[in-house]
């Protein structure tokens, strides 16, 4: 289901019109490699990269995403510089700690005035779990980079795994939050069996 955002909304999620197009490439570029079309996933995986480059910090995770996913891409097409992308990735993400760190955790609308005061009253312990769990998924995606090995077995059906998580799990809000999963998510590369 396609999400649409104005320019208003996007500013006032702190959002800027590279973080949305950023995402909607990388879901494409998902979308492409899931249906095979290898061509057209290459291209968009590369689109996400110049915009990556261009709009983020070098310790964004999602421009380690976007390099690994355009890696991957030329690697099924057998071009051997994609493994280079994917060591660049890996290095992107293990060094995007002081991006996640400064993350700021949602405030999310709880089903009772109880727990609303609750977040309120412990705000700094409510983050420092948002904190750990932020960490788990960057730790989630370096493993799966990791252990790629020289290239992928299946990149259409690591792409079809990797769109339906993203479609079943993102948040409806454009928070920090959804910035990190967007990049964890659609991250194309799986760990091997």
């Amino acid at each position: 289901m396609a999400e649409t955002w104005s320019v208003k909304e996007l500013l006032q999620a702190g959002w800027s019109e590279a973080d949305l197009d950023w995402e909607t490439t990388a879901e494409r570029t998902a979308e492409c490699a899931a249906r095979g079309d290898q061509a057209l996933a290459k291209e968009r995986a590369g689109e996400a990269v110049r915009i990556a480059r261009a709009s983020f910090e070098p310790i964004d995770p999602r421009l380690g995403t976007a390099l690994a996913n355009f890696g991957l891409c030329l690697e099924q097409i057998g071009d051997r510089g994609g493994a280079l992308l994917v060591g660049e990735a890996l290095d992107v993400w293990r060094a995007s700690g002081p991006w996640i760190a400064r993350m700021d955790a949602p405030r999310m609308a709880r089903s009772s005035l109880f727990h609303m005061r609750m977040e309120l009253r412990h705000r700094e312990t409510y983050r420092a779990r948002w904190q750990i769990r932020w960490r788990e998924m960057a730790e989630e995606a370096k493993a799966r980079l990791a252990n790629l090995g020289p290239s992928p077995d299946d990149l259409g059906g690591s792409a079809a795994e990797a769109l339906a998580q993203w479609r079943r799990e993102r948040p409806a809000l454009l928070n920090d939050t959804r910035k990190l999963m967007a990049a964890a998510f659609l991250l194309l590369a799986r760990l091997r069996d």
